[in-house]
């Protein structure tokens, strides 16, 4: 895990805390990304990759559009430090944990997973969520940017009354070779 700094999450945050329940379903409900470790945590999908062995090529959801205009600027200031000309966000997405939720112990073996930074801006928090990263356990707070290392074990657990949200993004340097 790497702090990455601060970013201002108020005006995102506020429209994300707005987003009724029946979307967080239709949106979980079609999202791409079904796998067992998430367990019960929902997702609203604004981007994603066209196949799961490469980053190189990504396509917009519908929300995209609506959405991208409070999106962008959080995911510019979190990766500025990374100092890249030309760059892709190939996948951005919310992760909505309830109060109770884990995702369980996994790594991210896709081939793409060694070329992009994975990057989470917590939006919505409480003290006891803990996010393990081999071997530590940590707890991200809203403000901040991290780059989670998701090629080695990592998992959430959701132990408060409240639910945990994520804007949870990849970036990578479009100048950089690839062999996926």
């Amino acid at each position: 895990m790497k702090l990455l700094g601060n970013v201002d999450v108020k005006d995102l945050a506020k429209a994300v805390a707005a987003i009724p329940e029946d979307i967080w379903d239709i949106e979980d409900a079609g999202k791409p990304n079904k796998f067992d470790a998430l367990d019960r945590t929902k997702h609203i999908i604004f981007r994603f990759v066209k196949s799961m062995h490469s980053h190189e090529e990504s396509y917009d959801l519908k929300l995209w559009a609506e959405w991208s205009g409070l999106i962008l600027p959080v995911m510019e200031q979190a990766t500025r430090s990374f100092g890249y000309k030309r760059y892709a966000y190939p996948r951005v997405m919310l992760a909505r944990m309830d109060p109770g939720g884990i995702i369980h112990p996994h790594v991210d073996a896709s081939t793409s997973a060694g070329y992009q930074h994975k990057i989470h801006v917590p939006l919505q928090t409480n003290s006891l969520v803990e996010f393990y990263i081999e071997p530590n356990t940590y707890h991200f707070e809203v403000g901040k940017a991290y780059e989670v290392n998701n090629r080695v074990l990592h998992a959430v657990r959701n132990r408060g009354e409240t639910a945990r949200i994520h804007l949870i993004f990849e970036y990578y340097d479009l100048d950089q070779p690839t062999a996926c």
